[in-house]
Formats: C-alpha cells, structure tokens, sequence
C-alpha cells in the first residue's frame, strides 16, 4: 500500500520560513538559513513520504527548493496567485506568514501538486529568465540612444558594452547547462529538428515549459496560454479568447511559429489555408503557435527521452 504523503505547507520571507503541517513540532518559523534549512529538512526527511509546498517568491525560496533536493525531499513551487484564490475560495481573507503556510499545507492536501523540476531545469529557467532581463535592458538603453547628447551617447554605449558581455555569459552557461546534461541535450537536438526552431528557441522553450513532453495537448496549450476559452452563458455565444498562461512560452513560440509559417511545410501551409479563409494574420500566427508547440510537445513524448 503507497504511503500517504503529508504536506508541509512552507510560507517563504527574506529573513525565515514558517512551517505548517501535520507533523510534531510543527507550526514552526525558523530561519531562512542554510544550516536551519539542513536540519530541518533531515527531519523531515527521515519522517518519510513528506512533500513542501511553498510558493513562488522571486527568488527568496531558491535556497529551500536547493536544500530540498540535496536532502531528497520532494518540494512544490506553486503560482502565488492561485494559491490565494484558494483561500478567498476558503472564506479566509486575512493574509500573515503564519496563516499563508496554513494555507498552503490545505492547498497542497486539495490538490497533489506536482513535484519540482531537477537540478538542471532550474538552473535552466533561472539563466533564462535573466537573459530575457538583460536582453530588455539592452533594448531600452539602445532606444535611448536616439538623437540624444555625445556625452550621454558614450554612456549609453558604455552600458550596452557592459549588457552584450553578461548576455554573452548567460548564453555561456546556458550552453553548460544542457551540455551537462544528457536529457536536456536529447530534447533540444528533438526540438530543433522542426524548421523553424533553433537553439536558442528550443533552451527558451524548455526553460520556460519544463513540462513539454509529459501534456496533452490542451494541457500544454492552456500552460502556453495558447488555449481559446469559452465565453458562454445561456443563449449567450461569446468570442473565443486565450487568456493567461506563461508569457515566456508565448514569447519563444512568436519567432519560431513566425520562421515556420514561411518554411515549415506543414505550419506554411495551416497559415496560409487559415488567411485564405479570411482570418486576420495575428490570428493565424496564434494559432500557428498552439499548432507547433502540440508538435513539439508530441515529438517529446519518446520513451527514450523521458527515460534518458
């Protein structure tokens, strides 16, 4: 018989984590804290079929998931806002550090979240995430260079010299990354093997959809925010619009369904017979998009490559 996993719910400040679940000598603060960490979670560990559940904080529970997965315990990094969805849902309107990890032991009881990504999935998403940072800051300083002063045009150039060298680095230790790994390195050769996909789009990709390869393909469409919803409500027949989901997906998807609509074959073809029915070329494209990432999701479904 599978043992029952206890949920710890993990509410995560710059200066301590407090603890909540069903287990002895919890609730708890202590402090966010390597050391605090180890010893706790070897607590937990040796406690058996335990699993955190915390949320996404903009960077201060990277040291937990890190300290969760040298000591083997299974965490989940849940979207803040659903979360709090979940306790208006509750009736509980009040918010403090000791009733949000509450709050997220009950969530994670509801609804079996899943566990977190590896080790190298997270430093993926990590350095992408700050490539797509540079690259913005690089974009605005380059605007800013327009018709402006020749002092503040040396300073501008300055800046974008100093943002092209910590791009370079990211690109660098992306490359390490999937290099290090033979499963990343699997999927990306899979991925770019579709016209329209290149590298860098393929690291984007699975950097910011570690999931692909493991949905249905309304599963990854809705997670792309690449998904129509229905907007009924009697006789009532609304327009279908996609609505949230992860914008980064969206974004990698933009260029490689735009290279695909000219030269993939397939994606050509369900682009030009969409805009010949008469529908607008952003629409197209959208669905364009929600076409190749089904695909590419597909393509990921080899058992070798889950299995590698």
């Amino acid at each position: 018989m599978k043992a029952q996993i206890v949920h710890v719910g993990a509410d995560v400040a710059q200066s301590h984590i407090d603890l909540h679940g069903e287990i002895a000598g919890l609730p708890a603060r202590i402090a966010n804290t390597k050391i605090n960490l180890r010893r706790r979670l070897k607590i937990l560990a040796g406690l058996g079929s335990v699993q955190i559940v915390c949320e996404a904080t903009g960077g201060c529970e990277r040291a937990l998931v890190a300290a969760c997965h040298e000591s083997g315990v299974p965490i989940s990094v849940l979207n803040p806002r659903q979360v709090r969805d979940f306790a208006r849902a509750k009736g509980q309107l009040a918010k403090t550090d000791k009733i949000d990890a509450r709050i997220l032991c009950e969530y994670g009881r509801a609804f079996q979240p899943a566990t977190p990504l590896e080790p190298s999935l997270q430093k993926l998403a990590a350095y992408s995430a700050r490539r797509r940072q540079l690259i913005a800051l690089r974009t605005a300083e380059k605007n800013r260079t327009y018709r402006c002063d020749p002092l503040l045009a040396a300073s501008h150039r300055a800046v974008l010299h100093v943002l092209d060298r910590q791009i370079a680095a990211i690109d660098a230790a992306l490359a390490r990354t999937v290099a290090s790994c033979a499963r990343l390195r699997a999927k990306i050769a899979a991925l770019t093997k579709v016209k329209g996909v290149g590298p860098i789009s393929a690291t984007a990709l699975l950097a910011a959809l570690p999931e692909l390869g493991t949905l249905s393909k309304n599963q990854a469409a809705a997670l792309a925010g690449l998904a129509p919803f229905n907007r009924d409500s009697g006789l009532f027949r609304g327009q279908r619009h996609i609505h949230g989901g992860r914008l980064p997906v969206r974004s990698a998807l933009y260029m490689a369904a735009l290279v695909a609509s000219r030269y993939n074959p397939v994606i050509k073809a369900f682009y030009d017979r969409l805009r010949s029915a008469g529908k607008p070329p952003k629409l197209a494209l959208t669905a364009s998009m929600r076409k190749l990432l089904i695909h590419l999701n597909s393509l990921l479904k080899s058992p070798l490559l889950l299995s590698s």
